[in-house]
Formats: C-alpha cells, structure tokens, sequence
C-alpha cells in the first residue's frame, strides 16, 4: 500500500503530465488554426484580384503570403514538438524527480525540433508548397 508521499509524488507527475499535454494541445489548435487562416487569406486575395492585370504582383504577394504562414506553422510545430520531447521525459522520471519544468531550451537542439526541421517535416511540406503550386496553376491558367 502506498504511503501519503508516495501517493502526493503521484498525483504531481500526474498534474506535470496534464500541464504539458496542455500546451501540446493548444500547439495543435494553433496549427490547425493557422492552416485555416492560409487558406482564407490566399483565396480572399486570389478572389480579391480577379481583375488585377499584373499576375506578377499577385504570384509575389501570394508567395509572400505562404511564406509567411509556413514559417510561422513551423514556429508552433517546433514548440509542440519540444513539448512532446518533455512529456516522454517526465513520463519515465521517477516520481520523486518531478519537478514541475517547463523548460524545453535544451530540446531544441535535436534536428526535428528546430524551426527549420519543422519548415522541412512531410505536414508542412505536403501543405504549403502544394497550396502554393495550386494557386501558381490557378493564376497562370486565368
């Protein structure tokens, strides 16, 4: 039977495992939500533009506009990936050693969890240079 300690060391890994799946959750949302908000702007501009003659200014305000939200996509994947590295270590540490850490400095030195490692993971490249290569095709076919 476990003593008080032992069930109060428990219930903090506990709470240190729900604080952290916290934030990998609201890292999801802002991914979803970002790729929502991509989406909406290049078609609001593509539509926007029908009559624009330029198709030049419109191809660079477009990439530009992709650019943009893929950066920032991989921003928010590259913490949810730091914050998913954190997990697994609090979930394997004793309970004693729980310590209530946020910290995830030192997890940004791995390849995957860097903003460019997140620029070049298969969701975002599957995403946003299709999205761009569409809207060059719909552009140049108008």
């Amino acid at each position: 039977m476990l003593n008080e300690q032992e069930k109060k060391h428990g219930e903090n890994k506990r709470s240190h495992l729900q604080m952290i799946q916290g934030i990998i959750n609201r890292m999801g949302g802002n991914l979803f939500f970002l790729k929502g908000w991509a989406v909406t702007l290049i078609v609001a501009l593509f539509t926007a533009s029908i009559s624009f003659t330029e198709n030049m200014y419109l191809q660079l305000t477009l990439a530009g506009v992709i650019v943009f939200f893929w950066c920032f996509d991989a921003y928010f994947l590259a913490l949810e990936r730091c914050y998913r590295d954190l997990y697994d270590i609090v979930r394997s540490k004793n309970e004693i050693d729980v310590d209530f850490s946020m910290d995830v400095s030192d997890l940004k030195k791995y390849a995957k969890n860097t903003w460019v490692g997140a620029m070049l993971s298969t969701t975002l490249l599957a995403f946003y240079p299709l999205l761009g290569s569409v809207m060059l095709l719909i552009i140049n076919f108008i």
